[in-house]
């Protein structure tokens, strides 16, 4: 029998998906006709690409809510590998979000590093192409194909400052772990297949459901796990971060902390909540103790840093612990979500507030100043007032201080462990809390209370990066005094009522 034909509400749920090849491929046609002066261009292209591929969002969003699905449902397409529902549309702006700062980020600076060329925005329309595919496949072969695509295309771009040693050094440690973790990834995926006759993950969960506790089921969930594990930076699968943070371009790794890390997200909650739930008496505990390790280590290392592209990479891999237990939380039982909003709540927040600290950090970037060092913050404020006043609102929003946006990312995960029961584990996250608070006020002390190096001049800032500091800043203040309308994103995403309470804190 031949395979059913694609329907053209086949090709609409791949719009995006389909925008952004197009636009990659056409930067790199674009690129080899600008001469170096104008190769601005292929960051225009790139940004309307971003724009596009929304639109494509926007009207599949129209398509869905036109079809009057139920919350929690979806529209399945190309034979059902994959699944656009609210959570996947919710993660599709996000990524797009994320792509359109990074590139208002990236034009001056890689201008600035001589390695502005159409191969760098046309690899990261590729990789959120890949992110989209995780999002929304609901076949563990597509999530898989969309993995690879976004981290071959981050391979490179971490790497691509090519007259950079640390920067080819990362690029290799970065892709020789990945691949290792990528094999197991697909030895566990293939351990659910052979025990399930299928790839797609409603098959495999009623397989599961079986019998959860069969031994090759045990280590088919424990190989996934260490990949997914792997892609969001938990200890003891966090080696790559930091030195992929450090060596990585400023602006790439402003996108990696965010797209790449929510990419991850969206591949573990789909296949641990749509696949492997039955497993979820196992996977729990396990999560758990990931969670404590994640804390306790990333903490403790970041307070000893002295470069702020490894402290941020720490304190990144730190708010991994604190998602993943409102995982814990969020799955105490089927109809608990809290602890689950709470991650994507964060995951929001997270976006706008961490690629603004890597904003400024690239905003250091000139001739002169290299601004990856704690030591070139000293002075921030008399050379560049106005980014060390931003880059205090981040650091308070990281470590959860209201009225900022970073404080509801923590308050609904804590939320969700107090009211799951799970107490000690709420004390250990607020304790962490506190640790957090101290590194990232390193920061702040070193551009508000320290002497700048003598002859430094005063910073230049572009027009693009100038917009993308101003809309992380506005989006990091806005969200955390007025959080209704964002956390109403959430539920709907999750096809929730708005909780009461938070209707409440937010009149």
């Amino acid at each position: 029998m031949g395979a059913l034909p694609f329907t053209g509400t086949d090709y609409l749920l791949a719009l995006p998906i389909t925008l952004l090849t197009l636009f990659a491929l056409g930067i790199l046609l674009i690129d080899l006709m600008l001469p170096a002066e104008t190769k601005w261009a292929n960051a225009v292209t790139a940004f309307i690409g971003v724009m596009f591929a929304t639109a494509g969002v926007v009207k599949i969003q129209l398509f869905v809510q036109a079809n009057h699905l139920p919350p929690g449902r979806g529209w399945p397409g190309f034979m059902g590998i994959m699944f656009v529902d609210r959570f996947a549309l919710y993660f599709f702006y996000l990524f797009l979000a994320a792509t359109a700062i990074t590139i208002l980020m990236s034009e001056r600076y890689m201008e600035i590093e001589r390695e502005h060329h159409g191969e760098y925005y046309a690899l990261m329309l590729l990789s959120v192409a890949g992110m989209m595919c995780m999002a929304a496949g609901y076949n563990i072969v597509l999530i898989f194909i969309g993995l690879e695509l976004m981290a071959i295309s981050t391979y490179v771009l971490v790497g691509f400052l090519r007259r950079d040693r640390r920067s080819n050094e990362a690029a290799l440690k970065y892709f020789l772990l990945g691949a290792f973790s990528s094999g197991i990834f697909a030895y566990g995926l293939s351990l659910l297949y052979g025990l399930s006759g299928s790839t797609q993950l409603d098959v495999i969960a009623r397989t599961l459901a079986r019998n959860p506790r069969d031994p090759i089921a045990i280590v088919a969930l424990l190989t996934t796990m260490t990949g997914l594990l792997f892609k969001i930076a938990a200890v003891p699968f966090h080696q790559w971060a930091p030195d992929a943070y450090e060596g990585a371009p400023t602006s790439i790794t402003g996108f990696m902390s965010v797209a790449v890390k929510a990419a991850g997200w969206a591949m573990l909650l789909r296949i641990l909540l749509w696949g492997l739930l039955p497993m979820r008496a196992i996977w729990v505990p396990f999560l758990v103790f990931v969670s404590i390790a994640t804390m306790t280590g990333a903490n403790l290392a970041a307070l000893t840093q002295t470069n702020t592209k490894r402290l941020l990479a720490y304190s990144s891999i730190a708010h991994v612990g604190y998602m993943l237990l409102g995982l814990v939380a969020g799955t105490l039982t089927e109809l608990s979500t809290d602890g689950i909003k709470g991650i994507l709540v964060y995951l929001l927040v997270y976006t706008f507030m961490n690629l603004g600290a890597f904003g400024v950090i690239a905003s250091l970037r000139h001739r002169n100043v290299i601004g990856d060092e704690l030591d070139d913050l000293n002075g921030l404020y008399s050379r560049a007032p106005v980014e060390a006043v931003l880059m205090l609102i981040f650091m308070l929003s990281l470590a959860g201080i209201p009225p900022l946006a970073g404080f509801w990312g923590k308050y609904f995960i804590f939320l969700s462990l107090i009211e799951s029961g799970h107490y000690a584990l709420a004390s250990l996250a607020v304790l962490y809390s506190v640790f957090g608070l101290y590194y990232y006020l390193k920061i702040a002390n070193a551009m508000f209370m320290r002497q700048p190096e003598a002859g430094e001049e005063k910073l230049p800032v572009s027009l693009g990066m100038r917009t993308a500091l101003g809309i992380t800043a506005l989006a990091t203040v806005v969200i955390g005094i007025l959080p209704e309308h964002f956390i109403h994103l959430v539920n709907w995403s999750l096809g929730l009522a708005q909780n009461p309470f938070v209707a409440r804190l937010g009149r």
